[in-house]
């Protein structure tokens, strides 16, 4: 078995704006392992300041070259040595997963046979309350049923207008509307800024405070006017007894999984079933990967959830950037399909 690396800058299309900052390029590795004349690639990638393991460039690549070391030594994954570095680990397990399809079908499901699509959301990127609101009339014009907005950073006013916007064209039943606040919140103004939002018929909303604030954020799970869902707040959090015990204080309605920042396939597995058990609901989005990674996503989507998926999921990252690798991922409305006929041109 041979593995190695290459690492690739890619570039938005716009900048992508959140609370935490606007991101402009994102830099992937693409780990490809052979085996007997095959090959299966993986994506990894973390995004800085959020991740649990971003580090230097020098730091991660050499982590990469251990990982990889590894790998050609005993032919399996290090996995408890990963669970601290979930990027790392989403992409040798997309690699594997690739390396034993024989193809970037990597489910054996509807979606993988090109027969179903995934539902997903628009997702509406932060800027001035003129660019969200073209970006917003762009992605009702496309179809979309699920819209997701990125709050915390514009006026919180301006934000609810963006909102109000939307309820005085469309229903609720017509337009299902999920904001995210990427813990732009504060403690103090989180609950007035959750009633502001309640009138309007919102879904959820996506991390309204900073995370290891367990208190805080328990308390506004129990009162909110609004259903929580928890992201942030699972990055490194990385045993099964831990996401328990975070489960259990926070009492989220919904946590919104991504595999490479949320302790890959294998971590992302756990979450969600510890999650059934206590009656939290999940849905599974990228962490603005690549084509490389968001396939590896859907697939994984499309086998803890399908088949006839009717929840949107985060799956709709694939256009963000203009340098992007071709794989056989098509955007049709508001689903995400994957089409067997054009496998092996990814490039």
């Amino acid at each position: 078995m041979k593995v190695h690396f290459e690492r690739r800058l890619l570039h938005f299309k716009q900048p992508a704006g959140t609370s935490r900052g606007v991101y402009t390029t994102h830099l992937s590795y693409y780990v490809s392992v052979e085996s007997d004349g095959r090959v299966g690639q993986g994506e990894c990638s973390v995004l800085p300041d959020l991740s649990c393991d971003a580090m230097p460039e020098a730091d991660y690549e050499a982590l990469l070259a251990d990982t990889a070391a590894y790998v050609e030594r005993h032919g399996t994954i290090p996995v408890e040595a990963l669970r601290p570095y979930p990027s790392v680990l989403f992409g040798f397990e997309t690699a594997f997963d690739e390396l034993a399809a024989g193809s970037t079908a990597l489910s054996d499901t509807p979606f993988a046979r090109g027969e179903e699509g995934i539902p997903i959301n628009g997702l509406v990127w932060m800027g001035s309350f003129d660019e969200m609101y073209e970006r917003l009339e762009q992605k009702l014009k496309d179809g979309f049923h699920c819209v997701k907005l990125k709050i915390g950073a514009i006026d919180f006013d301006r934000e609810l207008e963006l909102v109000r916007h939307i309820r005085e064209r469309f229903s609720r039943d017509e337009i299902e509307l999920r904001v995210d606040a990427n813990g732009g919140f504060t403690p103090d103004n989180a609950m007035e800024r959750l009633r502001a939002l309640a009138p309007f018929g919102i879904h959820s909303i996506e991390q309204p405070i900073r995370q290891h604030q367990w208190d805080a954020m328990a308390r506004l799970c129990r009162l909110s006017p609004l259903p929580i869902a928890l992201d942030e707040e699972l990055i490194g959090v990385n045993s099964k007894d831990e996401k328990a015990r975070l489960l259990d204080t926070i009492r989220p309605a919904f946590i919104v999984l991504k595999p490479s920042l949320h302790g890959g396939i294998r971590g992302c597995r756990e979450w969600i079933a510890l999650a059934g058990e206590r009656g939290i609901g999940s849905w599974i989005t990228s962490a603005l990967e690549s084509n490389v990674g968001l396939n590896a996503i859907a697939h994984f989507c499309a086998s803890v959830y399908g088949p006839a998926i009717t929840f949107p999921q985060g799956l709709g990252t694939g256009l963000l950037y203009t340098d992007n690798i071709e794989m056989p991922l098509e955007i049709r409305g508001d689903r995400l399909w994957y089409n067997p006929a054009k496998e092996g041109l990814k490039a």
